[in-house]
């Protein structure tokens, strides 16, 4: 698709094929259409590389830790699994959470963090309310750690950040969220990898080989999971859609 921007004329038109459309520069729409191209023009620049939490590198664009952020407040888990932390900063963003709010513990699972990262994680001041794994995400034995780990009746969220190729993905996803409660969500990240088949960087296999074609097959098997965007608490603009780095990546159990 080519977008034409007219800041002159204040029109956005999108060419695909023989279609043309124009609308307003400062519409719903337009601003759609430019965030999509801003996320895949992000990524291909690093842009979600630059951000940290409580000293500790993390790999998520803000709007997604804000909508995050939401859900926690709202839903207070016991428990966050973060399958693929790599760097920790996700977990300490997620630690913070639930210090301020006086509960709740986070799980770490992830293969190949540097050792200087690990160390420091269980060193810092919101240890306490961090536990890590170390192992492969779909194996039997960091699935049954996970699962001494978990109490019964505890609120459990989970976020599926590792590995991204569908295979795996589903994997995880079948393995994983048995332990996602009612009502509670399982995250999967990077769905935007479907959109950057052309894009500098991006694969031409992850036009198939992605979370989003996971999702998919997973839902077709678990109805009681329904693919959901989390209500926005504050909504006082005319937008509907998230910004973000995991379309269609919000799964919440519905019994």
């Amino acid at each position: 698709m080519k977008l034409i921007i007219d800041s002159v004329e204040q029109t956005l038109t999108t060419v695909e094929g023989e279609l043309e459309s124009t609308q307003g520069l400062y519409t719903k729409a337009a601003f759609e259409a430019l965030s999509r191209l801003w996320l895949t023009a992000g990524w291909s620049v690093g842009y979600y590389l630059n951000f940290s939490w409580f000293g500790h590198a993390v790999v998520q664009i803000p709007e997604d830790l804000i909508r995050l952020q939401e859900v926690v407040y709202r839903l207070r888990p016991d428990v966050i699994v973060e399958a693929g932390y790599y760097r920790g900063g996700g977990l300490m963003l997620y630690a913070t959470l639930f210090q301020a709010l006086g509960r709740g513990r986070v799980i770490g699972i992830d293969l190949h963090t540097p050792l200087a990262d690990r160390q420091a994680i269980q060193e810092h001041f919101l240890a306490h309310r961090i536990t890590l794994i170390a192992g492969n995400s779909t194996s039997p034995h960091v699935v049954g750690r996970l699962g001494e780990l978990i109490v019964p009746g505890e609120v459990v969220l989970v976020i599926l950040d590792s590995s991204h190729t569908k295979d795996h993905v589903r994997c995880e996803l079948e393995l994983y969220s048995r332990f996602v409660t009612s009502g509670s969500y399982v995250i999967v990240a990077d769905g935007l990898m479907r959109d950057l088949t052309g894009v500098p960087g991006g694969r031409p296999e992850w036009e198939y080989d992605n979370p989003l074609a996971a999702i998919e097959e997973f839902l077709r098997a678990h109805p009681e999971f329904e693919q959901v965007q989390p209500p926005w608490p504050f909504r006082d603009s005319q937008l509907t859609e998230n910004v973000t780095h995991w379309p269609g990546g919000w799964l919440r159990r519905r019994m």
